[in-house]
């Protein structure tokens, strides 16, 4: 085991200023974004969704961003996933984006909706149709027999269909509208900087810096 004390990169001397910074948060996170995907990062639209359980104790995973706008950030999940219960009974939600290899990281705040049956059945038909039959096959987040029985519930769908499938009722969408959208560049001997847009109760948007 290495000396976890000691482990550490040091970043770029590099400074993230707000002369720099797109008008808007979307803008600002499309930008970011463009140049993840054209550094070839692995995945770049993987976040983790953070979520709270009924007792109020978190809950986070990764999964893809499928959709960005100024309207917020749009995911897809099984409503009756775990994340699925957890945002039917508390809307709230954090996002991180984990730009490592660009030394960057955006963290998001806001409140998850579902979106209706026409986005959602948009998002369903964008899948290939193995991740279709997965989805349709597998009942996200509860407890299985064996991997085995995973792959046979698989297997058995598709040999019963042929083409795209349905969309599953309770398979769909989600839309996070931010509060708040903090851009975090790294910074040499730890003085990264860090940007967040803030929108109050009347929708206004404000910006300020935080320290490291």
């Amino acid at each position: 085991m290495p000396d976890l004390t000691t482990m550490r990169r040091d970043y770029d001397d590099s400074v993230f200023s707000e002369a720099s910074l797109a008008p808007t948060w979307h803008e600002q996170l499309e930008r970011w974004f463009a140049e993840a995907v054209a550094a070839e990062l692995v995945e770049p639209n993987a976040m983790v969704v953070a979520t709270a359980d009924a007792d109020g104790a978190p809950d986070a995973r990764i999964v893809l961003m499928k959709g960005l706008d100024a309207d917020g950030i749009v995911f897809v999940s099984n409503h009756a996933s775990a994340k699925g219960a957890q945002l039917a009974a508390d809307d709230r939600v954090a996002l991180v984006f984990p730009w490592h290899a660009q030394q960057r990281q955006v963290r998001v705040t806001g409140t998850a909706a579902r979106l209706d049956d026409a986005a959602s059945d948009a998002l369903w038909d964008a899948r290939p149709r193995g991740a279709q039959l997965a989805a349709a096959a597998t009942p996200q987040s509860s407890v299985v027999a064996s991997r085995e029985a995973l792959v046979d519930a698989f297997r058995e769908l598709g040999e019963q269909t042929e083409g795209k499938l349905p969309r599953p009722a309770s398979w769909g969408g989600y839309r996070v509208t931010p509060q708040t959208v903090e851009f975090w560049q790294g910074g040499h001997d730890r003085l990264h900087d860090r940007l967040r847009f803030s929108r109050d109760d009347a929708g206004t948007w404000a910006l300020t810096r935080l320290a490291p």
